[in-house]
């Protein structure tokens, strides 16, 4: 058992409730046992918990609340940061399509191990993946990436995804990095029978994720959809990110991306979609009638210059939103911790000062992706019954001093460490230091994995 007491408590339950002085109570089968004001009074069976049986934690000075949850990233692109960086989308994809086609099951492991331990500093304990480039001769990638997922101990939601559409055909990627349809939807339906697990308390679930509208067929996008439902997964792609995606769908499918995917069959509850930057106000109605979710990326549209999601819209009309970091190629610093105050500032340029909370932005990066991932009954709050995914936030630093309000402190303030990361009641995370894996390991095989796709490449 864990105690976690002393400190401040954002339980972000439906009520918002919150305790300046609280606790949380761990149980051996790593579920929240109890939640509330001062400190815990733990029996078990009626009889008080034997103390050598228990682990004291004192959160005094920090924050306590749940982990994050990552909706939207490809942990491949570690190894290619800081590349393109004055180009819109379109043109930083055509400028590192050539450099990922060298990607093979070790780049991919190295990457995945160094990504998600970057994520588990910066307090997520959930993290999506969207990996859609699978280069011929490249190796069993997925396993690669749920092998190093399982290392490092954070919940991980790999998408298996795809792109069919070359070039030649219309597409943006070369032809030379896409599949055949039938190949990638065996390989995706491979994935989901060999990782997926649907079990409540699953560390690996599997989702179909066709890359975009300008990387992959109408026939791809729509079987993807069939074969997600009938083996019950969910859905993910990218979708109306750019100015330049509207033009090319408009152009192509005669259609705007939202309506595109509401006639592929790609809206419903077990649907979330990456950016949701260029939604018109009939697309937004449609998410919210059929529960389709969006995962904000504020950093990544921001480095691309791809524009502002409408954050407050979605959310007065009900959408589910998510926080993602997006490609670490796309957003180097990969902090899903930061990404709470980019998703205020990012809102507040676009409708004012009041155009989103703390609170909320900490909704986003919790409550709000557990909805995404449907995984809202399980992650995402402090509640009796729900795994014990969270972070305590040490806030007593000199960043933070003269803050009164926690959650402003942790969503307006400098980075928090992380005084403790817990998965499942496991610790992932202690005192700002990485428990699963060796840092200094970790950066040796991240500057490997770059210098072989850079090798590979050439001049």
């Amino acid at each position: 058992m864990i105690i976690i007491e002393g400190g401040a408590v954002a339980t972000v339950d439906a009520d918002g409730t919150e305790h300046a002085d609280g606790h949380v109570v761990i149980g051996d089968d790593g579920r929240i046992v109890a939640v509330g004001a001062g400190h815990a009074d733990v029996l078990d069976g009626g009889e008080r918990q034997p103390a050598e049986s228990v682990r004291r934690v004192d959160a005094t000075g920090c924050l306590v609340t749940p982990g994050l949850v990552n909706t939207h990233h490809h942990l491949y692109q570690w190894a290619t940061r800081g590349l393109a960086q004055q180009e819109d989308l379109f043109g930083w994809l055509t400028a590192l399509y050539p450099v990922w086609a060298g990607l093979d099951a070790g780049v991919v492991a190295a990457t995945t191990s160094a990504g998600l331990g970057w994520l588990a500093l910066s307090g997520c304990t959930t993290s999506t993946d969207h990996h859609y480039v699978h280069p011929s001769g490249g190796g069993d990638l997925m396993a690669a990436q749920v092998a190093a997922a399982g290392e490092i101990g954070l919940r991980f939601h790999p998408c298996r995804g795809s792109m069919d559409l070359g070039a030649s055909a219309g597409g943006l990627p070369p032809d030379h990095i896409v599949e055949k349809t039938d190949a990638a939807l065996a390989a995706t339906a491979e994935a989901v029978e060999r990782f997926h697990d649907p079990a409540p308390d699953a560390m690996v679930r599997v989702a179909v994720a066709p890359c975009s509208p300008f990387s992959v067929t109408s026939t791809l996008m729509s079987e993807a959809a069939a074969l997600a439902r009938s083996t019950g997964v969910r859905l993910h792609t990218h979708l109306a990110e750019t100015v330049e995606e509207q033009a090319y769908c408009l152009q192509t499918h005669g259609c705007t991306p939202g309506e595109y995917a509401e006639r592929l069959g790609w809206l419903g509850d077990d649907v979330w979609l990456a950016h949701g930057v260029h939604l018109d106000d009939a697309t937004i109605a449609r998410f919210a009638a059929t529960g389709t979710a969006v995962a904000h990326c504020p950093s990544s549209n921001a480095r691309l210059g791809t524009g502002i999601a409408r954050v407050r819209d979605l959310l007065d009309a009900g959408v589910p939103v998510g926080l993602g970091v997006d490609g670490a190629a796309s957003q180097e610093t990969n902090q899903l911790g930061a990404e709470l105050r980019q998703a205020v500032y990012a809102a507040r340029l676009r409708g004012g000062p009041a155009a989103l909370t703390a609170r909320e932005a900490l909704a986003l990066g919790t409550m709000g992706g557990a909805r995404c991932l449907g995984r809202a009954g399980e992650i995402g709050s402090l509640e009796v019954g729900k795994l014990a995914d969270l972070a305590v936030w040490r806030l007593d630093g000199l960043g933070h001093a003269g803050i009164d309000d926690p959650v402003a402190a942790l969503v307006l303030g400098p980075p928090a460490p992380v005084e403790l990361l817990l998965v499942g009641g496991r610790p992932v995370v202690e005192r700002g230091e990485l428990r699963t894996a060796d840092e200094r390991d970790l950066v040796r095989r991240t500057r490997q994995a770059h210098r072989t796709l850079i090798r590979k490449v050439g001049p």
